[in-house]
């Protein structure tokens, strides 16, 4: 079995003053990488700052014998992404790898919503994600490597009651993921996606008190960390991972029923009487990237 070693890699975690973030930056230094600690040290709504946080990690990964960085810029802003990449190029001299792992919880019914709530969430799992990613990915792209993990949650791939905007901007992950590995393929970067369910301050009040003791952030690692190697050369992989269990979810599309020859418009009438069929989810196909889907229409195209 290959051994995985980061020796001479330079590694961004965002959010890793603790939970999974902490995790992954002290594994990640355990492997040889050199880390940049990102936390801006606020609670778990996003509400204040200190630099507390990112530097007891640093602190733990120092006496370990690895070498890290703080930095306590908000993931959320153009400049504070800019000042993460350029905390890591400052102290080390490139970027290889980054985790999008900050992020904060605001929870309410949708009715209940209000939009500075909306608005904080999209901006921190989001907008924070393109904010980091956007200087890292031109980093890569001119040393010609790079992994990139996003952090999405199953409130976005199935849904959970009260977590309208933290679901949206998770699934908004997904998205971004889809484009980037198509833009960073020639790059040899590769951008793939966890879905943790861990014990963590955001998760403290919703997972049972039996669950929280027993899903610590160590269980998920093992998959970031592979997903961060030059080993890993799967990109656009959504990969579940909670207590040593690791499964992959995918955006598939059904066989779905042709009521048309591609000139004549059907009726919302055949469609309702072929909704079983269209909505079949039997020997589903999953397409890279969407030109691919026009296969699947060719013979109404010609």
């Amino acid at each position: 079995m290959a051994k995985i070693d980061f020796t001479g890699r330079v590694a961004i975690v965002t959010g890793a003053g603790a939970g999974l973030g902490r995790q992954y930056a002290l594994e990640l230094a355990k492997r040889g990488a050199k880390v940049v600690v990102n936390d801006l040290g606020g609670s778990r709504d996003g509400v204040g700052s200190s630099d507390a946080a990112a530097k007891k990690v640093v602190d733990e990964i120092k006496a370990l014998g690895g070498q890290a960085a703080p930095n306590y810029d908000n993931v959320a802003t153009a400049q504070g992404g800019e000042n993460i990449v350029k905390t890591a190029i400052d102290a080390f001299g490139k970027v290889d790898i980054l985790i999008n792992n900050a992020g904060i919880l605001r929870d309410k019914t949708f009715t209940k919503m209000e939009e500075e709530n909306w608005d904080t969430v999209m901006a921190v799992h989001l907008r924070g994600a393109y904010c980091v990613s956007k200087p890292a990915f031109n980093k890569m792209r001119e040393s010609g490597y790079g992994r990139i993990i996003m952090t999405t949650s199953g409130a976005g791939l199935f849904g959970n009651f009260g977590q309208s905007n933290y679901a949206s901007a998770k699934m908004g992950l997904i998205g971004l993921t889809n484009v980037l590995k198509l833009e960073g393929a020639k790059y040899n970067i590769k951008v793939n996606v966890i879905v943790p369910v861990a014990a963590s301050r955001l998760t403290e009040d919703v997972l049972p008190p039996q669950f929280f003791e027993k899903m610590k952030p160590d269980f998920i690692a093992p998959a970031v960390l592979y997903m961060c190697s030059e080993l890993c050369q799967d990109s656009g992989m959504i990969i579940n991972a909670t207590l040593g269990y690791f499964s992959r979810s995918a955006v598939m599309t059904g066989p779905g029923a042709f009521l048309s020859d591609g000139t004549r418009v059907p009726s919302p009438e055949e469609v309702m009487e072929s909704w079983n069929k269209i909505k079949s989810l039997e020997n589903p196909k999953y397409f890279d990237q969407l030109p691919e889907m026009f296969g699947v229409l060719g013979p109404l195209l010609k």
